[in-house]
């Protein structure tokens, strides 16, 4: 699942200053580098979730994970709280959750389904919401590409990815719905609040939404030691470190650049599964992958296009 990454706007504007001067570009590896390095630590943090499930279940994940990552973009942001209007705190806790919506769905998936396919379902809900905005034609032939790797992942049986469980499956694509609205409300989200502050405040009110459901689960388990070091280390591994990494590349990388590189976590996800968990992949699995990972970077190339156009 997603890191809680830079708004659009944030992004944009890192994208036009370091177009700006006469100076040469540096070279793009050193931030694809980080791209690759915050998704290999999301999806490796969401191996180490699901291994802290069988102590306090799903929910207990993910109020472990939304309160420490919490608490440590508070102490680093320090936000302010005052001098918003009613319409800045609107955007602000609706951010906050679909935040937490899409935390709950996604660890309740892969708690049923392996981590791979999990995270394919659910970045499908970011490319609809890309072949919505653009209302190009080509891009229905990217929906379809990603269709057929999705029927792959839910008729090929016979274990690795295949017969998948369906309450798993929709609450993955729960998860992708409630990530396309993250991205709407993240970048109303930017445009209110200076730096991450908006991020940190909307992080506390998903942590807050998330508590009462883990306490359900879990109760006084959360407050164990090893837990609760099990719990802050999802929390660095999924949101502090992928979110410091993803902030320091789109200082030098196109937020284009950045969308296509985010196409690449279900291929993370099915690695970590396979190292992490010894979840196994079959061929027929992978080509599944790779058509949804293939529809999204189509996407967002051809989106990218539609821009451009009118600006030569």
């Amino acid at each position: 699942m997603p890191a809680p990454s830079p708004s659009p706007t944030h992004t944009a504007t890192a994208a036009r200053a370091t177009g700006a001067g006469g100076s040469a570009r540096p070279s793009p590896l050193g931030p694809v580098a980080l791209v690759v390095s915050a998704g290999i630590s999301v999806q490796f943090g969401a191996a180490l979730a699901v291994m802290v499930m069988p102590r306090v279940g799903a929910a207990g994940v993910v109020t472990l994970r939304l309160a420490a990552a919490a608490v440590v973009l508070l102490l680093i942001c320090r936000p302010r709280v005052r001098g918003y209007s009613r319409s800045d705190w609107t955007t602000v806790v609706w951010f906050g959750v679909t935040m937490a919506g899409m935390n709950g769905l996604f660890y309740q998936a892969i708690d049923r389904i392996p981590l791979g396919p999990a995270v394919t379902l659910e970045v499908l809900g970011p490319l609809a919401l890309s072949v919505a905005v653009s209302r190009r034609l080509v891009n229905l032939l990217w929906a379809g590409l990603a269709l057929a790797g999705v029927v792959l992942l839910s008729t090929h049986g016979g274990g690795g990815f295949g017969g998948l469980d369906p309450l798993g499956a929709a609450l993955a694509l729960g998860a992708g719905g409630m990530w396309a609205a993250y991205i709407v409300f993240s970048a109303r989200t930017g445009r209110r609040f200076p730096q991450a502050d908006g991020l940190a405040l909307a992080m506390a009110v998903a942590a807050l939404l998330s508590l009462p459901l883990g306490v359900l689960e879990a109760g006084s388990d959360l407050l164990l030691p090893g837990t609760l070091a099990l719990g802050v280390g999802v929390a660095v591994l999924s949101s502090v470190l992928p979110y410091t990494l993803e902030l320091l590349a789109l200082r030098r990388l196109p937020a284009p650049t950045f969308a296509i590189l985010m196409s690449l976590e279900p291929a993370i996800a099915a690695a970590a599964g396979f190292l992490v968990l010894h979840q196994a992949m079959s061929g027929l699995d992978a080509l599944a992958i790779a058509l949804v990972i293939a529809a999204s970077m189509g996407a967002v190339r051809s989106q990218t296009r539609r821009r451009r156009a009118p600006d030569a």
